[in-house]
């Protein structure tokens, strides 16, 4: 049996709603997420995907509903425990890709691997020393994403992961969603293509 690294948690999110702009988003979105588990979020541009995961992370107020977290520390929002990767990159382009994943590092804290060792897992080796604002848009992505493995967070919340992604980077990317999930964590992911996990649940948002 896997040894399960991270702690049995659950996430529960409850009659959710969302306006954006006073227009009714979505309404009445249920859905539990816990350990080991993986979601694909789906639906047409629009339908909310962004939306609920910012709902997710604490970066939007839900208009309706409850997100709640089950087991681990009491006491602990659900924000803290999550990692998100946007649509857009977030980083600073005239930091090199370390020093944007040691920024990070430091300010999620519960460290894990080494800005190097991050860099490295992504195929980005040799691109450390180098500013972001030089990478291409692939490139860029991979730093995003090796922002998962600098801090040790159960919960992937992830928009269109796959985004700007070669055929052999999107395979690399599985398969670190994968070890994850076998880590005991969990992930969310909004997408409009395969993820690449077999045993994703499709959450569709929309008609």
């Amino acid at each position: 049996m896997t040894q399960i690294s991270f702690p049995p948690t659950r996430l529960f999110a409850e009659n959710l709603a969302c306006r954006r702009g006073g227009r009714l988003i979505f309404e009445a979105l249920s859905f539990d997420l816990g350990s080991g588990e993986a979601i694909a979020l789906t639906g047409r541009n629009g339908a909310g995907k962004s939306s609920l995961i910012a709902m997710l992370c604490g970066r939007l107020r839900p208009d309706g509903g409850v997100i709640r977290l089950e087991g681990g520390e009491e006491d602990v929002h659900f924000a803290e425990v999550s990692h998100l990767v946007g649509h857009r990159d977030g980083l600073k382009t005239a930091l090199t890709a370390r020093e944007n994943l040691t920024f990070a590092q430091s300010v999620l804290g519960d460290a894990a691997l080494s800005p190097e060792g991050a860099l490295a897992a992504v195929g980005l080796a040799h691109a450390a020393e180098l500013p972001v604002g030089y990478l291409s848009a692939g490139q860029r992505r991979r730093v995003a994403l090796a922002r998962l493995l600098v801090s040790r967070r159960p919960y992937w919340l992830l928009d269109e992961p796959m985004s700007a992604l070669d055929t052999a980077s999107q395979a690399m990317l599985a398969g670190l969603m994968r070890d994850h999930l076998v880590a005991g964590g969990a992930i969310l992911a909004a997408t409009h293509g395969p993820l690449g996990l077999g045993g994703a649940r499709e959450l569709r948002i929309g008609p």
